[in-house]
């Protein structure tokens, strides 16, 4: 009885850890292209409002034209949320997608004074009440980190490509 159990719980997992190379991933990426081709169209389709957070920016974003910068942002938001929907040039567009994330932290999310990690902690939050708000970019930074290093999964266009080129080279 002890054994069959045991033999169970491994073969489920194992059946999860096939299924989820190929579906965690694609979960991340799907969440992660929703959310960044929101705000560039939020962009897209809005007020350049950079000029007034400007001096935010950190080097070497803070001596780019608030105008440059804001269609930077916005062209990267919809164009990597696309390539990371399909998983095309993922780990390239995480890199994008974490530098652009940083920035937005730094200029806008990050709280702008705190002397202790207490009130730096109070601005872990979804909304601004005074302490800044860094914890979505926190949460789509940590999302970021797994296709950086581990890539699109299984199923994505770079997978595909991957195999195509694997075969091609191996004739």
């Amino acid at each position: 009885m002890n054994t069959s159990l045991s033999s169970a719980i491994k073969g489920l997992h194992l059946n999860l850890d096939r299924v989820g190379s190929w579906i965690a991933p694609l979960t991340l990426r799907v969440f992660l292209a929703w959310e960044f081709f929101e705000s560039g169209l939020e962009k897209w389709n809005g007020q350049n409002w950079f000029a007034d957070i400007q001096h935010n920016f950190p080097f070497p974003f803070n001596h780019v034209p608030a105008t440059l910068n804001w269609e930077l942002a916005m062209w990267a938001e919809l164009i990597c949320a696309l390539a990371l929907l399909v998983g095309l040039g993922t780990r390239v567009s995480a890199v994008i997608l974490t530098i652009v994330t940083i920035v937005a932290t730094a200029a806008v999310h990050w709280p702008a004074d705190w002397s202790t990690l207490s009130e730096l902690a109070q601005g872990y939050a979804i909304s601004n009440k005074g302490h800044g708000n860094f914890k979505l970019p926190l949460i789509y930074l940590a999302a970021l980190m797994p296709l950086l290093l581990s890539g699109a999964g299984k199923l994505s266009v770079d997978a595909l490509l991957a195999r195509y080129f694997w075969r091609r080279s191996h004739r």
